[in-house]
C-alpha cells in the first residue's frame, strides 16, 4: 500500500458519519515496523490533527486528547503495542479506531490473526506476497491461529495439500523425489518459508535428528523405524542409526498410511525396494526367526523371505503344513501380497498337495470299483484341482527359479504318486468288475441322462436348459457348482454320472441326446437311432425329433445375442441344448494343449455367465450343466515308458487312449471293455483302453492332454443341477457376506500399542460369502489415528475359535483428550461401507513407544 492509498483510506475513515455519542474521530495508525516514519510528517488531512505517539510521551498524549483538546479529530501515528495493560491510552484505544497500513498488519487484520503472532507472520511475509498462495492459506478457514497452525498452513499451501496436516505435507515432499537438490517442494520452502522449520517439524513428529539432514536418510529412518515395530532392535544392530529414539509410533503410522493409499503406494514401493537393497535386508533377515518378522509389512523382501522359507521347508521334507498355510493366509492381508500373489498361490497348492499326501501316507488303498469311484467323487478329485491351480499360478511366473523347483515336487506328487497309484488301482478294479458290464451300482450311466433327468421335466411341461461343456471334468464341475451356489440366488446340486467308454466326444455327446439306441457303424461313426450324430446340425435334428419345441445352439451364438435377440430365439422352446467347447478346443491341439488349465478358467467364467443369461434374460429355472467326458493332463513331457505299442491288427479306430476293434482277446497292458452295455454294438466292438494313464504310441503330437480311456478323470462326469430361485420364493436364500465383529469388551485405550479381538460370525459356505474389512482408529472427524489393518473373513471352519482374529494397532504419538470420543472404524473394502463404528476413550498418560 503506497502513501496515496493510505491517505485516501484515512480520509474515508474520518469522513464517516459520527456514531451516537461520538463528538469526534480518533484513529491510531499502528506502524509496528515504522515503514512510514518519514512520510508521516508530510501527511495532511483537512480538519485532522496529526500526532506521533511513542513510549516516552504517552502521558502527554493522554492529557492532550482528554484535557487540552477533547473536541478535535486526531490521527495518532505510533509503533507502540497498544494492547498492553500499562498503556496510558488503553481506554482511549477502546473507543477509537485502529488503522494498519503495513503489509503484515493488513495480513493480521484480514486473517483475524492475533497481533501477538505478528513476528511469525512477518518472518514468512514473502510467502504472502502472492495472491494465489494467500487465497489458499485463507481457504483453510483456521479459526484460532497459533504459530504452529500458521506454519502448517504455509507448508500445506506450498505442497498443494488440502489439509493442514504435517503427515500429508511430508508424504507430498517424499513422493516428489528423495534427491534434495531436485525436490520442488523443498525448493519452494527454501524460497518462501524456512527449511529449518520444516526439518524441526520432521524431528518433532518422527524423531529424525541428524546433523546432516537429507530426504533419503529420512526415508530410511521412517521405514526402518516402522520395521522395528515387528522386529526387535537386537536383530537390527546394523541399521541402529536409522531407528528413532522417540515418536516411533508416528513413523509406523506414517508408513502404514502411505503403503495403503490406493494410488500413492507405487512410489513408496519403489523407494522401499531401494532401501532394502542398501541396508542389505536379506543379510539381516538370515539371523531373524520367521516368527519374529512374519507380521512385518514394510519391505517387499519380507514376503520373499517367507516364500523361500516355506519352499525350502518343503524341499527338506519338513511336514509342518498347517503352519505353512497359516503363514500364506496371514500374508494375504499384507501390502506386498499382490506382488507375489502367483508365487504364493503356487506355493499354497504345493503345500495342499503335500498335506493330501501326508493324510494318505499309507497309500491309496486297492478297493472295489464303486468304493474307489466314491472316494474320487468325495475326496480324491481335489488333487486334480490342486494340480490345475498350481499350474495356473505357475504359468504367471514360469521363469521364477523357485517355482521350477516346486514344479518338480508337484510333478512327483501328482504324476508319479497320486496318478500312479490311483489309476493303477482303478484299472485293476475295472478289469475285475467292469469289462463285461460298464456300470456301477447306484451310479447313473451317461446314456440315461436324457431319459432319467430331462424327460420327466418335458413330460411335466417344464422348460429345460442343458449346457454340455466338452471335456469339463468332475473337479471343474465341482468348482462351478460352488461358485453358482455362493454367487447366485439359485440352488445348485452336484452329482456324477458314469461316462461312456471310450470317453470320446462323439460318443459322449451322443449319449446325452434323447435316443432309443446308440451304436457305432463300421467306420466308427456314432449313430443315434441309426442317424449320424456328429456336428451341431445333426444333433439339432435328433433333439427336434423328440421334442418339437426345441433348439440346439453353440454357446458363442448365445453370448453374441442381445437380450431381445435371445428372447426371440428361444421363445416357446421347451428344450434347449447349448454346446460349449472352450476346454476341449484348447486341449485337443498340440500347439495349445499347454494352455488347458487356462482354458478351464475361461470356461468357468463363460459357463457362469451362461447360467446368468438363462436365468436373467430367458427366465430359465431348470438348468443342467454336464460334459461328454473329462480328460487327463500332465505338464511334464511323457517318457517312452508312458506309452504302449498297439498289438491289435484289425482296428476300426486307433487313438491315444483307446482302440476300437472287432477283435476280442487279452492284450498286455490294455483293458478290453465289452461295449454291449454302452451301445447296441451290432458290430461286436471291443474298446481297448491302456491301463492307468498310459497312452497308445501313435504318430503325431499332442500327447499331454488326452481322453478316450477309462480313468476316473475321464469317466467321472459332473452333473450340475441349477434351480433358479427368486427372492421371497420358497427355498430361496439371499446371498450375504459374513460379518466381522469386534469382540473385545474394553472401550478404553490406555497404551499406544494395543490388541483387539475380532470374530467372523458365520463360516463361509453356500450363500454366506467372504467379507474383507479394513480397520483403524479415527477421531470424530474421520481422521485416521492408527495403522490400518485388514481382515479377510473367508474362513469356513465350524469351530468358532478358528474364526477369531487378534489384531495389533499403534496410535499416532499425539495428545488425546480423555473426555473426547474416538472410534474404531470397520469398513468393507469392496463397498466402502462402514460396517461397525465403536466408540472408545483414549487415556494414554505418558505415550508409550515400541520399547515393549
Amino acid at each position: 500500500m503506497n502513501m496515496g492509498q493510505i491517505e485516501s483510506a484515512l480520509k474515508d475513515i474520518f469522513n464517516e458519519p459520527l456514531k451516537d455519542g461520538e463528538q469526534r474521530k480518533i484513529v491510531f495508525w499502528v506502524d509496528k515496523d515504522e515503514e512510514f516514519i518519514e512520510e508521516i510528517e508530510q501527511l495532511a488531512i483537512a480538519g485532522v490533527n496529526v500526532e506521533t505517539l511513542s513510549d516516552n510521551n504517552q502521558f502527554y498524549m493522554k492529557h492532550l486528547l482528554e484535557e487540552e483538546d477533547p473536541t478535535s479529530s486526531y490521527l495518532i501515528y505510533t509503533n507502540v503495542e497498544l494492547g498492553v495493560e500499562d498503556n496510558w491510552l488503553a481506554d482511549t484505544v477502546l473507543y477509537s479506531k485502529t488503522f494498519f497500513a503495513d503489509r503484515v498488519s493488513l495480513l493480521l487484520s484480514e486473517l483475524h490473526i492475533d497481533p501477538s503472532l505478528r513476528a511469525t507472520v512477518k518472518e514468512h511475509e514473502r510467502f504472502f506476497n502472492n495472491k494465489e498462495r494467500f487465497r489458499k492459506f485463507k481457504a483453510f478457514g483456521i479459526e484460532s491461529y497459533t504459530e504452529e497452525t500458521i506454519e502448517l498452513a504455509i507448508m500445506s499451501v506450498l505442497c498443494n495439500v488440502n489439509t493442514t496436516d504435517f503427515e500429508a505435507v511430508l508424504k507430498t515432499v517424499l513422493m516428489d523425489t528423495l534427491d534434495d537438490n531436485d525436490n520442488k517442494y523443498l525448493s519452494l520452502m527454501e524460497r518462501f518459508f524456512d527449511i529449518d522449520v520444516f526439518w524441526t517439524y520432521v524431528a518433532n513428529h518422527y524423531g529424525y535428528e541428524r546433523e546432516t539432514k537429507t530426504l533419503k536418510t529420512l526415508f530410511f529412518h521412517l521405514t526402518v523405524t516402522a520395521f522395528n515395530h515387528s522386529v526387535g532392535e537386537e536383530y537390527l544392530t546394523s541399521v541402529q542409526d536409522f531407528i528413532a529414539k522417540r515418536n516411533k509410533a508416528n513413523a509406523l503410522v506414517f508408513i502404514d498410511h502411505w503403503m495403503h493409499h490406493k494410488t500413492d503406494y507405487t512410489i513408496f514401493d519403489e523407494n522401499a525396494e531401494m532401501v532394502e537393497r542398501e541396508i542389505q535386508l536379506p543379510s539381516i533377515l538370515q539371523s531373524v526367526p520367521i516368527d519374529e518378522f512374519k507380521q512385518a509389512d514394510t519391505f517387499p523382501y519380507i514376503d520373499k523371505a517367507i516364500i523361500i522359507h516355506i519352499a525350502n521347508s518343503l524341499m527338506e521334507k519338513l511336514e509342518d503344513y498347517e503352519e505353512y498355510t497359516k503363514l500364506i493366509k496371514l500374508r494375504r492381508a499384507k501390502h506386498y501380497y499382490n506382488q507375489y500373489a502367483s508365487v504364493y498361490e503356487a506355493l499354497y497348492y504345493t503345500v495342499m498337495m503335500h498335506e493330501f499326501h501326508k493324510e494318505h501316507q499309507q497309500g491309496i488303498p486297492q478297493v472295489r470299483a464303486f468304493d474307489l469311484y466314491e472316494e474320487y467323487r468325495k475326496e480324491y478329485h481335489v488333487m486334480d484341482t490342486y494340480y490345475r491351480k498350481f499350474y495356473i499360478a505357475y504359468d504367471e511366473e514360469s521363469n521364477h527359479e523357485l517355482l521350477k523347483k516346486l514344479k518338480e515336487l508337484v510333478e512327483y506328487l501328482y504324476t508319479n504318486w497320486f496318478m500312479g497309484e490311483l489309476s493303477s488301482h482303478w484299472s485293476q478294479a475295472v478289469k475285475a468288475e467292469m469289462t463285461e458290464e460298464w456300470s456301477l451300482p447306484g451310479v447313473q450311466n451317461q446314456q440315461a441322462f436324457y431319459s432319467s433327468i430331462v424327460a420327466p421335466h418335458i413330460r411335466n411341461g417344464d422348460r429345460v436348459f442343458v449346457i454340455i461343456s466338452d471335456a469339463m471334468r468332475y473337479e471343474v464341475g465341482v468348482e462351478l457348482a460352488e461358485r453358482l451356489n455362493s454367487e447366485t440366488m439359485g440352488v445348485c446340486d452336484m452329482q456324477t454320472i458314469l461316462g461312456v467308454v471310450p470317453s470320446v466326444t462323439k460318443l459322449g455327446m451322443a449319449s446325452l441326446l434323447p435316443h432309443r439306441s446308440l451304436d457305432f457303424d463300421a467306420n466308427g461313426r456314432v449313430l443315434v437311432d441309426g442317424k449320424d450324430s456328429a456336428g451341431l446340425e445333426n444333433r439339432k435334428k435328433i433333439i427336434e425329433s423328440f421334442v418339437d419345441e426345441s433348439i440346439a445352439v453353440h454357446f458363442q451364438d448365445v453370448l453374441a445375442m442381445n437380450k431381445a435377440g435371445r428372447r426371440e430365439t428361444f421363445k416357446g422352446k421347451k428344450l434347449v441344448y447349448i454346446y460349449h467347447d472352450t476346454i476341449d478346443a484348447m486341449g485337443d491341439k498340440a500347439s495349445t494343449e499347454m494352455y488347458t488349465f487356462n482354458a478351464v478358467e475361461t470356461a468357468l467364467n463363460q459357463l457362469y455367465d451362461l447360467v446368468k443369461i438363462i436365468r436373467d434374460d430367458l427366465s430359465g429355472t431348470n438348468i443342467y450343466i454336464t460334459a461328454d467326458h473329462g480328460f487327463l493332463y500332465q505338464r511334464d513331457a511323457l517318457e517312452e515308458s508312458d506309452k504302449i505299442g498297439n498289438e491289435i491288427v484289425d482296428a476300426v479306430e486307433v487313438k491315444r487312449r483307446y482302440v476300437l476293434s472287432q477283435e476280442k482277446r487279452d492284450v498286455s497292458g490294455q483293458l478290453a471293455i465289452n461295449l454291449s452295455s454302452v451301445v447296441k454294438n451290432e458290430h461286436g466292438l471291443t474298446a481297448y483302453v491302456p491301463n492307468g494313464t498310459i497312452r497308445n504310441r501313435i504318430q503325431g503330437t499332442g500327447v499331454n492332454f488326452v481322453h478316450g480311456g477309462a480313468s476316473l478323470q475321464e469317466v467321472v462326469v459332473p452333473l450340475v443341477s441349477f434351480k433358479n430361485k427368486r427372492a421371497g420364493q420358497k427355498g430361496s436364500q439371499a446371498i450375504q457376506k459374513v460379518d466381522v465383529k469386534l469382540t473385545s469388551t474394553t472401550r478404553k485405550i490406555t497404551n499406544s500399542i494395543f490388541n483387539l479381538d475380532f470374530f467372523q460370525t458365520e463360516k463361509v459356505e453356500d450363500k454366506r460369502i467372504p467379507r474383507t474389512v479394513v480397520i483403524c482408529m479415527a477421531d470424530d472427524k474421520g481422521n485416521v489415528l492408527s495403522n490400518e489393518e485388514r481382515i479377510i473373513g473367508d474362513r469356513s471352519f465350524d469351530n468358532p475359535a478358528e474364526r477369531t482374529f487378534r489384531i495389533q494397532f499403534v496410535l499416532k504419538n499425539i495428545s488425546y483428550d480423555r473426555n473426547k470420543t474416538y472410534y474404531l472404524i470397520v469398513k468393507d473394502t469392496e463397498t466402502g461401507v462402514i460396517t461397525e463404528k465403536v466408540p472408545f476413550s483414549i487415556n494414554l498418560g505418558i505415550v508409550s513407544d515400541f520399547d515393549f
